[in-house]
């Protein structure tokens, strides 16, 4: 007898995409009775329960508190959007620290916020730019200008990548991971792990020479994240969760759609996302390399955290966006304290802390912002870009890779650094132990012409008329 999907309904089975195969291997192997519903059960894909929203949203810890009225209006729209994320079935647990600040539409986990949830992965709360970190290097007693210099001749900022022959080698044990992992393993990723190593990308990303408060060491500290393969991994995580979404819970807002971790999807992932870990610790490690050579010499320290990621303890995941991991058990290479950056014209913070009842086990990552970028120029207006540079970096050397000023960048148009340090204690957020005093750093700088110049390609090729 032949085999059908009605056979397949009949013996109870839900129809789906994995009927097509098995109706042919159980026709070519004539299978029959037991032997076919044994061949069945060992290949049908696990129906997981549909889940509802919580009915109200799980309680959160607030480590906020507003200076002004700006900043109360900053802190409305977090808490508002943390209330309706909270809702998500598979959350568990919340915070949000100092910095935070909406990082989307009304649902979406805010920049500073820290939420767990239960066998699941949640993409859009890692967000495209996985692993976004920072590592400090101790040069010792070195001259922090040769060490700025050595750094600026061999780093790489802005779009793109590398070009050939001015490329790091990527490992092939690391190659192989990528070739590993189905999500992973396409043309285009492996050439973005090539060519993006070593490269800083723009927007927030530095690279910050200063000298250590105790001991005078010269120090630089690099930020950035996974670039390319990180944004591609991103992309493929949420087509993922989308597909979870509609089977097991519609009503979930789109931007908190979540992978189960007991599939082999949810297990693929999470490999995916420790690769891309280790991508990123190297893109960071391959510039301070570089630029110890450059001014010839060894560090005598390093050490690094990440601050957008998910930390996995059991079967509860830790979702960190732009939020500082402090126990340890985040951190399975940890090799020093954890680095918390405020602005170019302030001190990194070297800090230390432990896990207590509002803080979830992380701090915070920086000084967050009040206002979006477009939000902060629109404050400055009738100054130029030079007036508020020299105004706003005077005494530092802060140099811009492509040579343009990028306002939205400038000290100013972060949160006040010291009520972030007060709120941190405040509120146990970890101790400082040494403070990284600004030499000077080195951004990306303002791309808005480039991007003004694709939006209206974009807007031509969609509206069929020519470029003016």
């Amino acid at each position: 007898m032949k085999i059908t999907g009605n056979t397949l309904i009949e013996l109870g089975y839900q129809p789906g995409k994995w009927f097509k195969e098995a109706i042919i291997y159980a026709n070519e192997h004539q299978l029959a009775g037991e032997a076919l519903v044994a061949f069945l059960n060992k290949i049908k894909p696990t129906i997981l329960p549909m889940l509802d929203l919580h009915e109200t949203a799980k309680a959160f810890s607030i480590n906020i508190k507003a200076e002004n009225e700006l900043e109360q209006e900053n802190v409305t729209k977090v808490i508002n959007s943390m209330n309706a994320l909270m809702r998500t079935p598979t959350i568990v647990a919340g915070a949000i620290m100092p910095d935070a600040c909406p990082a989307g539409p009304n649902g979406t986990i805010p920049v500073g916020g820290v939420v767990v949830t239960q066998n699941a992965i949640h993409p859009g709360m890692h967000s495209a730019d996985i692993c976004c970190s920072v590592m400090l290097t101790d040069f010792g007693k070195i001259d922090p200008k040769k060490v700025l210099d050595a750094a600026h001749a061999i780093t790489h900022f802005g779009v793109g990548g590398r070009r050939e022959g001015n490329r790091f080698e990527l490992p092939q044990e690391l190659l192989e991971e990528f070739k590993a992992n189905p999500l992973l393993n396409s043309e285009k990723m492996l050439a973005l792990a090539h060519s993006n190593l070593g490269t800083q990308g723009d927007g927030n990303h530095f690279l910050f020479v200063g000298r250590s408060k105790k001991t005078g060491n010269t120090m630089m500290v690099t930020h950035h994240g996974s670039r390319g393969v990180g944004a591609l991994l991103y992309k493929k995580g949420m087509k993922i969760a989308e597909r979870f979404r509609q089977q097991l819970s519609k009503d979930t807002l789109k931007q908190n759609a979540w992978i189960p971790y007991d599939t082999e999807e949810g297990k693929l992932y999470w490999s995916a996302l420790q690769t891309i870990r280790k991508w990123t610790k190297l893109n960071h490690i391959v510039l301070h390399d570089k630029t110890c050579e450059g001014v010839d010499t060894t560090p005598e320290n390093r050490f690094w955290n990440e601050h957008n990621f998910v930390f996995k303890d059991g079967d509860l995941f830790y979702h960190a966006k732009g939020a500082t991991p402090l126990d340890e058990k985040f951190m399975p290479d940890i090799t020093g304290p954890r680095l918390i950056p405020l602005n170019m014209s302030e001190p990194v913070l070297i800090v230390e802390g432990k896990t207590n009842s509002n803080n979830l086990g992380f701090a915070p990552h920086g000084a967050g912002r009040n206002l979006s970028r477009t939000q902060h120029k629109k404050t400055k207006e009738g100054m130029t870009k030079e007036a508020i540079f020299a105004l706003e970096t005077e005494g530092l050397d802060v140099r811009f890779f492509h040579n343009k000023i990028d306002v939205s960048e400038l000290p100013s148009a972060y949160k006040n650094a010291s009520a972030v340090r007060t709120q941190m204690q405040e509120f146990g957020l970890g101790e400082v132990l040494d403070e990284v005093m600004p030499y000077g750093c080195i951004m990306a700088g303002d791309q808005d012409r480039r991007f003004r110049r694709k939006r209206r390609r974009k807007r031509s090729v969609n509206s069929e008329t020519p470029l003016q």
